[in-house]
C-alpha cells in the first residue's frame, strides 16, 4: 500500500481505558518504520489532546500532543471559528466545558444540580448556541431543561460526536450519542451538525494537520460508523481492526465496507509491506 500518513483511531484500536490492546505496538512501529505521517483522531470531547500524550505514554506508546485530535478540540475551533461572540449552552462534562472556556467562549453548562450554571441564572441566559456531548451525570432533570432551552429554534444545535457507546474497561458505556438522541427525540429536531468523526469538519482539521491529500491517507479504527465513514467518498483508504465495538456480526450487516479488515493492528505491518 502506497500511503504518507495514518489516522489512528484510539479507544477500542490503541487502548482500552489505559491498557494497550494486543498488536496496538506492532502497528504503530509498521507506520513508524515506514516513515509515515502519524495522527490520532478520538471521539471523546472531555480530553484534550494534552491529556492523550499522557494517556498513550502511560500505555507505552511515544504520542506528541501536536499528533492528536479530539472532538473536543475539534469542537472548540469549529464554535471560535463560527460562534465566537454567541452565548453557548453545553449538556457535557467539566472537561468539555474548560475546553470551550478555555479559548474564550461564552459557556454555561446545563446540569441537574445547576452546580456548574451562570451564578444567579437557572438557566444559561438566553443561549444563541447548544452543544450536547457526554455526560455521566446526565438526569431527568437535566432533560427538561434542555427541552425549554431548545424550545426556541433560532438556537443552533449542535452535538460533539454520535458514538452512541464507547469501550471502556468495564464493558461498553453510553456515551454522547445517547444523550444527543436523548435530547433531539425531545426537543423534535436533529442537530444541525455533529463535529467530531465521521464529519466533514473532523476530516478536514485532519488533512489539515498532517499536511496531505486524502488519496495519501490511510485510517484505521474499529468503529464502521465514525472512523471508516470518516474517509467516505474522501479517497481516504481505511482498514477496520477488530479489537473495538465491531465483530463480524456488525461488519456483515452494515452497509459500510472498509478496504482493509485486521484482527488487531499486528497486521498492519504486512498491509503496508
Amino acid at each position: 500500500m502506497s500511503v504518507r500518513g495514518v489516522i489512528f483511531d484510539v479507544d477500542g484500536t490503541l487502548v482500552r481505558g489505559e491498557e494497550p490492546l494486543p498488536g496496538a505496538a506492532a502497528g504503530l512501529a509498521a507506520a513508524n518504520n515506514a516513515g509515515l505521517r502519524r495522527l490520532f483522531v478520538s471521539n471523546n470531547p472531555t480530553k484534550p489532546p494534552e491529556d492523550y500524550e499522557q494517556r498513550l505514554g502511560r500505555a507505552g506508546f511515544d504520542v506528541d500532543t501536536e499528533e492528536v485530535i479530539t472532538a473536543g478540540s475539534v469542537s472548540a475551533r469549529y464554535l471560535s471559528e463560527h460562534h465566537a461572540d454567541d452565548r453557548v449552552a453545553v449538556v457535557g462534562e467539566r472537561g468539555f466545558v474548560d475546553l470551550l472556556r478555555e479559548v474564550g467562549l461564552s459557556v454555561a453548562a446545563v446540569d441537574a444540580d445547576n452546580a456548574n450554571r451562570v451564578a444567579g441564572a437557572a438557566d444559561p441566559p438566553d443561549p444563541d448556541v447548544f452543544v450536547a456531548s457526554i455526560d455521566r451525570e446526565f438526569h431527568y432533570r437535566t432533560l427538561s431543561r434542555c427541552l425549554r432551552l431548545l424550545d426556541d429554534p433560532t438556537v443552533t444545535f449542535l452535538g460533539t460526536d454520535p458514538d452512541v457507546v464507547i469501550p471502556a474497561p468495564e464493558g461498553n458505556l453510553p456515551g454522547s450519542g445517547a444523550v444527543i438522541d436523548a435530547i433531539a427525540n425531545v426537543v423534535g429536531r436533529d442537530p444541525a451538525a455533529i463535529l467530531g468523526k465521521p464529519s466533514r469538519i473532523t476530516r478536514d482539521a485532519a488533512l489539515d494537520r498532517l499536511g496531505l491529500a486524502p488519496d495519501e491517507v490511510l485510517v484505521v479504527g474499529d468503529r464502521l460508523d465514525t472512523d471508516i465513514a470518516l474517509a467516505d467518498g474522501s479517497g481516504m483508504r481505511t482498514a477496520l481492526v477488530l479489537t473495538g465495538v465491531t465483530d463480524d456480526a456488525d461488519l456483515d450487516a452494515s452497509p459500510i465496507r472498509p478496504d482493509h479488515v485486521l484482527d488487531s493492528l499486528a497486521s498492519l505491518e504486512t498491509l503496508l509491506s
